[in-house]
């Protein structure tokens, strides 16, 4: 697929296989916005009557010598599965790659992300239904991103080629993926390497680094959390030898910063690799791996020729790091040690309750998640929703007193100040008197509620009103979420006059609960935000965590807004404060709606939802 403008380099793609069976395919619309979606359509469409798969190509491929041949074996070999014979070094799945290639895998599992597309095979009946699809639920997505959702619609597999047998050649992107740096393979071989099993490896825990952060991505049934490194590492554990081998390390010099998140990629890497296999890793194998890390958790931020100029340091330090953190994961003892949780969290979403309860265990204090309470639970946090189920606080209150719960934490929202026209509203902003906005009427019902029921069972009842939620698993009816889909698929953003936002990064959300469940019972209402936020700042965020998008002013107001929320009282009764990045959050909420299928949930006043 291309673009006519590289057309030319398209056929000399194309005049690598020595059968003469690939056709190039161009933009229907190359004067049209530029998107590798319109290319696909065709591309995906042009199947040979009797063919079993069908590849399609990028045009700023390079193709590994052999590779067509290769390519047979594979088809016959995984009748049924996507193939992906690239993978870039700046994805998640780069760390997918890196684990495959350090454990001797020549196939692994990816990961949920966007599937990588420069060079990927699908069964021919699969890739004839995927024009189809796009037409139905494409929208405005990115290309990878609606072929990723696709094929989890169809329950297709997707394997990825370890060493990657195609690689990006780094050519200016017409679809303006030009502002992610310099692209290139995580693991690649010029020559297409004898396959010699088709079994592929499937990772529950995978570290990557990209956009300059030391991440991991873990598997919990049938969700992933993806969480700071650092975080993972203490909940298994081995924090604490990482922080002292970093200490200790007197290595060539980076930016502190580019130094610790590389030492904890490349640590939690070697500790992964280690519980999966005690064999040595090829030593060319590990440079190769670990030339990649670098560029591809900074080529945002630098240049190629800077990135040329750094890997050499940075591939000494990480491979520093691997053999710390094999040697950790060989010390240490096994796994972390149980803890019994008298702390249930109910309500909202299953996977949301879930990556809260672990980041409230995070925080000490040891959580299970579950739709009622465990019934150990001596506190309860209850994620309220006043559209859900009508008989939801019912069954809570029946089950808290069944099971003696001491204390119930209800978690409900800012939006019980819409309507107000205070500056800042303090929590007795609605004391005493029902709202008049509808939807703020029905927080403060829920809210009500729960006080009577706590005065009639002397049960300590807690309100605590959160800002606006930012991170995976959020809800979706907040201006940012609706601003985010919205960058996604192209549309413009509407910034209405006035407006000024707070929102809650979901770690911090974890960390005041934490500082409220362990302070004595003082204060019925606690407000909590992590930051503030005027309009064209909140759209700014979308542009830089999402899509870069453009935006125009509105006409009019949104009087449901709510109005900014005072957290003194929390800070002053708890010492609870702000600490989480919220660009990561926010980052962390655009990959994650990109993953999923959120399209049409329809977004509040000011989104320009078209729902």
């Amino acid at each position: 697929m291309t673009h006519p403008r590289r057309a030319t380099a398209a056929e000399v793609i194309a005049a690598r296989d020595p059968l003469r069976r690939i056709r190039v395919v161009t933009d229907p619309d190359p004067s049209g916005p530029p998107t590798a979606l319109r290319t696909a359509n065709p591309a995906w469409s042009c199947v040979g009557d009797d063919a079993t798969h069908h590849v399609v190509f990028q045009d700023d491929v390079l193709i590994a010598d052999g590779f067509f041949p290769y390519l047979e074996q594979v088809a016959a070999a995984v009748p049924g599965e996507a193939v992906a014979f690239y993978e870039g070094w700046e994805g998640r799945n780069s760390g997918v790659v890196r684990l495959g290639a350090l454990t001797g895998a020549q196939w692994a599992r990816a990961i949920d992300e966007h599937v990588p597309s420069l060079a990927l095979m699908l069964p021919a009946e699969i890739a004839r239904e995927y024009q189809k699809f796009a037409v139905t639920h494409g929208k405005g997505w990115p290309y990878d991103v609606v072929i990723q959702r696709y094929l989890k619609s169809r329950e297709i597999p997707v394997r990825i080629a370890v060493p990657s047998t195609v690689d990006h050649d780094d050519v200016p992107s017409l679809a303006g993926n030009s502002t992610h740096g310099w692209r290139r393979a995580t693991y690649f071989s010029e020559r297409a390497v004898d396959v010699r099993t088709y079994d592929c490896a499937a990772f529950s825990v995978v570290p990557y680094y990209q956009y300059g952060e030391a991440r991991c991505a873990v598997r919990y049934g049938t969700y992933w959390e993806h969480l700071d490194t650092d975080r993972y590492l203490r909940r298994v554990g081995l924090l604490d030898r990482c922080d002292t081998g970093l200490a200790e390390h007197d290595g060539p010099g980076l930016p502190a910063v580019v130094r610790r998140h590389v030492w904890l990629t490349a640590f939690a890497t070697g500790a992964v690799v280690e519980g999966l296999t005690a064999a040595e890793s090829d030593p060319a194998v590990a440079d190769a791996v670990m030339d990649s890390l670098g560029p591809g958790g900074l080529c945002e931020e630098y240049t190629g020729a800077e990135l040329m100029e750094m890997i050499p340091r940075i591939r000494a330090l990480a491979l520093t790091a691997f053999a710390a953190g094999r040697a950790a994961r060989r010390a240490a003892s096994p796994g972390p040690r149980a803890t019994t949780a008298d702390l249930a969290v109910t309500g909202g979403s299953a996977a949301f309750r879930e990556q809260l309860a672990r980041l409230l265990t995070d925080a000490g204090c040891a959580a299970v998640p579950g739709e009622r309470p465990d019934p150990a639970a001596r506190t309860v946090i209850h994620l309220a929703d006043p559209h859900g189920r009508s008989d939801a606080l019912p069954d809570l209150f029946a089950d808290a007193e069944r099971q003696g719960v001491r204390r119930l934490v209800l978690i409900a929202s800012a939006a019980v100040y819409r309507g107000l026209t205070d500056e800042e509203c303090t929590e007795n902003a609605v004391s005493g008197r029902p709202p008049a906005d509808a939807e703020a009427r029905a927080w403060w019902d829920a809210e009500e509620t729960c006080r009577r029921w706590g005065t009639r069972t002397g049960i300590p009842v807690q309100v605590v009103r959160i800002a606006e939620q930012v991170g995976p698993h959020a809800p979706l009816h907040g201006v940012l979420a609706g601003w985010m889909l919205r960058a996604w698929t192209r549309r413009p953003m509407e910034l209405l006059n006035g407006r000024r936002h707070q929102i809650i990064d979901h770690r911090d959300m974890a960390g005041a609960l934490a500082a409220i469940l362990t302070a004595p019972v003082r204060s019925a209402t606690y407000n909590v935000a992590s930051v503030r936020y005027e309009e064209n700042e909140l759209a700014q965020l979308v542009t830089d965590t999402a899509r870069a998008t453009p935006w125009h002013p509105g006409t009019g107001a949104d009087g449901a807004h709510p109005p900014l929320m005072s957290t003194a009282l929390v800070t002053a009764e708890t010492g609870w404060r702000p600490a989480a990045d919220v660009h990561g959050g926010a980052r962390a909420q655009a990959q994650w709606l990109a993953c999923d299928t959120h399209d049409d949930v329809p977004g509040p006043k000011g989104t320009g939802s078209d729902g």
